[in-house]
């Protein structure tokens, strides 16, 4: 790991690229060092620069709101088992089995591998349909005989479900949708629009009185969404009763949140997300580039609803290049761009490897809650409206770009005891949660959920007084 780059000075390049105040990074306290986890690339420091990055955020916007600075202190042990937090969550001591048995990668005819998603029931079916067998391993892999990878990833996606098949890194940079990934910053923030500036609420806890749309699900979105909780902001989950979810993933991710139902395939649904836009400072979406515009909530339709607001897009590719309009999700983002192939050379294993957390998921959410936090900033200081792009893909090759650990196979996975220090408790509506506490400790006003994860739809789709919310 000799010439990586430090924790501190990746916080730093982050900093610059949203143009912020060079002057804050002196309050930020990083402590540890890769390996924390067992892979060959940096995964603690990107957890640690990344859920550093929004600490020290929201300690700069407290202070531009008129509170004094205050010191941001992140440790690599603790930060990285933050991105392990749906895998180590209990309620009432019990843990979830995440990811249906037939999830995973397969070997097609060619002898190269595909990923395939079914960890929804509509993916699930979709697959075994195309494919035309029974709901085992044996029959899927059998009926994958009579195809080559990359064709069977380009048929799948023509018939709207979603797979991946596996490129070794070489592979993948010659794709095209590799150079636009490569065409953009890992994180993306640009005005598109005029308003008046609004001035940032002072409260008592760095994001006091924001208001936040999440309408994201599964993990990197409504990670963001919980990393702007846990520093006071007023979030509020969004969904609707046709929607498929993974309910361990609602409970992990929802702490801190409010979650109401506004189905904006009705009239009424779509009434009640615009007034709730009418009063939000950031909107967060992770549907694919166009689904949104389609229902009058683009970046240019909610801009229009509420002139100032920032709007925060996750994709899974990027919005460049010839898989814009892709679906993905981190398991098939690290097959497609080399991580399976690199991990299990570095490990000296046959087939693909994954990364040992969701990473792409976790990181891309940390770095879209610091993007709307910078831009929500520049908001108050030139006025406008703002758009903040992340993309898994885009992460990843971040990720990459942080250099790769030598040994890093010489450390364990860590149990939940392991780890069993950095875990509290919360009682929810699920019953009695036991979950790993969030990781950025801020000197002067503590990172904390003041709100414990509840079902979605709990709520109306109505902002609470900010009176209520400001001192939260």
């Amino acid at each position: 790991m000799s010439g990586a780059i430090a924790a501190a000075d990746i916080v730093a390049d982050l900093w610059r690229l949203a143009g912020a105040d060079a002057s804050a990074l002196q309050y930020l306290n990083l402590s540890g060092k890769d390996p924390v986890l067992p892979s060959s690339f940096r995964i603690g420091a990107a957890a640690q620069a990344s859920i550093a990055a929004v600490g020290l955020a929201a300690a700069e916007l407290h202070h531009r709101a008129g509170a004094q600075r205050q010191h941001v202190s992140v440790d690599i042990r603790h930060a990285a088992t933050e991105f392990r937090s749906e895998q180590l969550l209990t309620v009432d001591g019990k843990a979830a089995t995440l990811g249906d048995p037939l999830f995973g990668a397969h070997r097609a005819g060619d002898g190269h591998y595909v990923r395939l998603h079914m960890n929804f029931p509509h993916h699930r079916e979709n697959v075994l349909k195309f494919l035309g067998c029974a709901a085992t391993r044996p029959a899927i892999e059998k009926a994958l005989e009579s195809w080559e990878a990359v064709a069977f990833e380009t048929a799948a996606y023509e018939h709207g479900f979603v797979v991946s098949a596996m490129r070794s890194p070489d592979e993948w940079a010659r794709h095209p949708q590799a150079t636009a990934v490569a065409s953009v910053p890992v994180v993306q923030i640009e005005k598109i629009g005029e308003a008046p500036p609004r001035p940032l609420r002072r409260g008592q806890r760095p994001l006091s009185g924001l208001r936040v749309l999440d309408l994201t699900r599964i993990i990197a979105g409504p990670v963001a969404g919980r990393a702007l909780a846990v520093h006071g902001a007023d979030v509020m989950r969004i969904s609707a009763p046709r929607l498929p979810f993974i309910d361990w993933l609602v409970k992990d991710t929802g702490r801190g949140k409010l979650a109401a139902y506004a189905d904006i395939t009705t009239e009424d649904g779509g009434a009640a997300l615009a007034r709730l836009v009418g009063d939000a400072d950031i909107f967060l979406q992770a549907y694919r580039p166009a689904a949104l515009a389609a229902r009058g909530f683009g970046p240019a339709d909610v801009a229009a609803l509420r002139p100032g607001i920032v709007y925060g897009s996750l994709s899974a590719y990027g919005h460049l290049g010839p898989w814009a309009s892709r679906r993905g999700f981190d398991s098939l983002v690290q097959t497609a761009t080399g991580f399976n192939v690199d991990e299990a050379e570095a490990a000296g294993v046959e087939g693909p490897k994954e990364l040992p957390c969701q990473a792409l998921d976790h990181a891309t959410g940390y770095l879209l809650a610091f993007g709307c936090i910078m831009a929500r900033m520049r908001q108050a200081s030139e006025g406008g409206s703002w758009l903040v792009r992340v993309a898994l893909a885009r992460t990843g090759r971040w990720i990459w770009q942080l250099g790769r650990v030598a040994n890093g196979f010489s450390r364990r996975l860590p149990s939940r005891d392991d780890v069993a220090d950095l875990l509290e408790d919360s009682v929810s509506p699920f019953g009695l949660m036991r979950a790993v506490r969030h990781a950025a400790q801020l000197s002067a006003a503590p990172a904390r959920w003041a709100r414990p994860a509840v079902p979605l739809g709990t709520h109306p789709p109505v902002w609470p007084s900010l009176n209520e919310i400001v001192g939260l």
